[in-house]
């Protein structure tokens, strides 16, 4: 397998985001934590935001007295609440001066089916997964002189399972909303996607029981499944200024399972290899 990058923080390149101010929606835990992890490593001011006031203050209290580059703070924020949002930007840019990069990664997933969901489950998706997206986008442009946005969305944009929706449908309305902010915003703000495949975090172990696990592991032609370091470089790469040409693109990064056709033939393949 590829190596597995444990920590958010490996590769991280100093001074890269030196003096910028980063907000991470949703970065109480899981991928959102690591990307907030990432970018202050990378010397960014990072506000940390979530629902839960305990855990993101705890992630903004570990980034701060671990990192010698940037400099972390929590803001709570409930994503569905429009009136939140807009705080959640004020708050950055009058603590830290401006806005430079906003990382929209905030989302729940429901496990319905198109003819199961309900309006509230419609509600509850699409206001926090998506709505929210453009308008902590909108309230950002107003502290951005130059920057750039990165919006977090999911490999079930382009394939999906049954019971996912409207959290699939919402997905892909994600790139498409990612397109249509690097027209608008452009040349000021470049955005762009990060589409994550299968990535372990907590709520990933839980869903993949004994034995399953390594199943899946099997199927990705990386040997491997993501951790959020694997997502939080990908998003650093698109915030910096190695990406200043890239606007309006959407980056799989996924382990290769976008590139399989068949999952059960690279587990069959590699066993005859082995054989030989």
């Amino acid at each position: 397998m590829t190596r597995r990058p444990e920590s958010p923080t490996e590769g991280a390149v100093p001074g890269r985001f030196a003096g910028e101010t980063v907000i991470v929606t949703g970065s109480t835990r899981g991928i959102g934590a690591g990307i907030a992890e990432r970018l202050a490593a990378e010397g960014a001011n990072v506000v940390v935001s979530g629902r839960s006031k305990e855990a993101g203050a705890a992630v903004a209290e570990r980034i701060a007295a671990g990192s010698e580059e940037g400099d972390a703070t929590f803001v709570r924020a409930d994503m569905r609440d429009p009136d939140d949002v807009a705080a959640l930007a004020e708050a950055a840019a009058e603590r830290y001066g401006s806005v430079d990069v906003l990382v929209n990664n905030a989302g729940v997933q429901t496990e319905t089916a198109a003819d199961e969901a309900t309006l509230d489950d419609w509600a509850f998706v699409v206001e926090t997964d998506f709505r929210a997206y453009w308008l902590a986008a909108r309230a950002a442009l107003e502290h951005m002189d130059r920057g750039a946005i990165v919006n977090v969305s999911s490999n079930h944009a382009y394939a999906t399972m049954p019971a996912h929706f409207p959290y699939n449908a919402v997905k892909a309305g994600i790139n498409g909303m990612t397109r249509s902010l690097a027209v608008d915003f452009g040349p000021r703000v470049r955005v762009n996607t990060v589409v994550p495949g299968w990535v372990e975090i907590e709520r990933t172990r839980e869903e993949l029981p004994e034995g399953r696990f390594e199943e899946v592991e099997s199927i990705h032609p990386t040997g491997r499944i993501g951790t959020p370091a694997d997502v939080a470089g990908a998003v650093s790469f698109l915030a910096s200024e190695d990406a200043s040409f890239v606007t309006g693109a959407a980056l799989l990064v996924d382990g290769g399972r976008g590139a399989v056709m068949q999952d059960d033939t690279l587990p069959d393949y590699r066993a005859r290899e082995d054989a030989e």
